[in-house]
């Protein structure tokens, strides 16, 4: 009982705020989300990425082991994700990075926080930056058939990686009165976030959801066998595997359905994984939470 409890009481906070979104649209109140995501993408998250690193006391090798069991893990995804793709005969440009990629943003980060503290989300900050490092990277080509690749270095959350790996691995600190500035920055990250993700669920208009509720089943064990096989082969501490896994089997982010739509691909049907494998989520996320904790 007491681990249904504290279960709970890490996911409940994440549900609600994107329930508030959620509700708030259904309101018919004026929310514009292409502002809110530049502000949390430019400014708040990167924030977040730098003072979370620098906080945090993750040992350098530790660091550098994590990120690569990041880079392993979501490359085994994509092989098992491409393997389902090419035999049920689904349209990769569709299908294939939304089956890979989840929601480390909007829902990981909240989710490492609660369930693992500070030092959980500088974990999740290093597996949500080699997210979006790909993401950015292979996650366009896969949609669009091509891009470019040099997109990536020109996004302030890579910047602000670096630079936190950095201040990370010399021991520095910024001056307190910039620490406390680029905190508060970064606290507007999470919920901002969570409550953009209800907003833009709300306003989906998914299709081929019975599809999407099966696909979304098979992305989470196709993604939890990539994040275990991945953090046991680097021999990951108990902690930063747990992290992995929890990002990995995040639902399929509303990035990968602006990308679908904004590259021509059948953004109808990523809206359909979005909702799908959120609702899904709900269930999901705490029996997963529920086995590692």
């Amino acid at each position: 009982m007491n681990l249904v409890i504290t279960v709970l009481e890490i996911t409940s906070p994440v549900f609600l705020l994107a329930a508030i979104g959620f509700v708030w649209v259904k309101l018919g109140f004026e929310y514009r989300v292409e502002f809110v995501t530049r502000l949390a993408m430019t400014l708040s998250v990167p924030c977040l990425v730098f003072v979370a690193l620098m906080r945090t006391e993750i040992t350098p090798e530790a660091l550098a082991r994590l990120s690569l069991a990041s880079l392993l893990a979501y490359a085994v995804a994509g092989l098992l994700s491409a393997g389902l793709v090419w035999a049920v005969r689904l349209p990769s440009r569709t299908f294939l990075a939304p089956l890979i990629f989840g929601n480390t943003g909007n829902l990981g980060l909240p989710l490492a926080l609660f369930a693992f503290g500070d030092n959980g989300l500088g974990l999740a900050v290093v597996v949500f930056a080699v997210m979006a490092v790909m993401s950015f990277t292979v996650g366009i080509w896969m949609v669009a058939g091509g891009g470019d690749w040099t997109r990536a270095l020109k996004e302030p959350l890579v910047s602000a990686t670096l630079l936190g790996a950095l201040f990370l691995w010399q021991g520095w600190e910024t001056p307190v009165f910039l620490t406390r500035s680029l905190e508060l920055v970064g606290q507007m990250a999470i919920p901002m976030m969570l409550i953009t993700l209800g907003v833009a669920v709300a306003r989906l208009h998914p299709a081929g959801l019975k599809r999407a509720f099966v696909l979304s089943a098979v992305k989470v064990v196709l993604c939890l066998i990539a994040g275990v096989g991945a953090g046991v082969l680097l021999e990951l501490d108990d902690t930063a595997l747990a992290v992995l896994v929890v990002q990995l089997a995040t639902p399929v982010a509303v990035t990968s359905y602006l990308l679908a739509e904004k590259f021509g691909a059948d953004s109808a049907e990523v809206a359909g994984l979005v909702v799908a494998s959120t609702l899904m989520s709900m269930i999901s996320l705490p029996l997963i939470l529920g086995y590692l904790l």
